[in-house]
């Protein structure tokens, strides 16, 4: 691996990744979280999310990353919007954008027994009005507001 110059440009590189907000199938209106261990150790609540793999569709990718990292079969209801954002590491800018969607539980468990990562430590289910509070990132709480939305009017 070859260290970059001091003053050369990083290199620009684009990701993306796909999850959602998973509507629990009993009608609660709770969504599921997962947990993940931040640098400091404490858990970051955050949507589940992951690459896509092969040629999968962004939907298809959000399904089965949920499923992983949540133990739940959900079905994609609509697209709530894409993030994104940059950051670097020592060798490169990746521009990461990630699609999100508002699925429902139509089958599964809580379990994060299948992230073939590890990256969840918790998945747990969560009130709407509890969302704001619990999702670490900013960005993910803005997207919350749009599933807030979508329930009051199914109400």
């Amino acid at each position: 691996m070859s260290e970059r110059q001091p003053g050369t440009p990083r290199p620009r590189v684009a990701e993306t990744s796909s999850g959602g907000f998973v509507l629990c199938s009993d009608g609660s209106f709770r969504v599921a979280l997962i947990g993940r261990l931040n640098r400091g150790g404490r858990i970051d609540w955050c949507v589940p999310k992951g690459h896509p793999e092969g040629d999968e569709t962004s939907e298809q990718a959000a399904v089965r990353e949920i499923a992983e990292e949540t133990g739940l079969v959900a079905e994609v209801l609509e697209h709530l919007g894409d993030i994104v954002y940059e950051f670097q590491t020592p060798e490169k800018t990746i521009v990461k954008t990630v699609h999100h969607f508002l699925l429902q539980q139509v089958g599964g468990e809580l379990s994060i027994e299948n992230d073939p990562d590890h990256e969840a430590v918790d998945v747990q289910w969560f009130a709407l009005d509890e969302l704001e509070k619990q999702l670490t990132h900013e960005n993910e709480k803005k997207l919350a507001r749009k599933v807030i939305e979508w329930a009051r009017a199914e109400e």
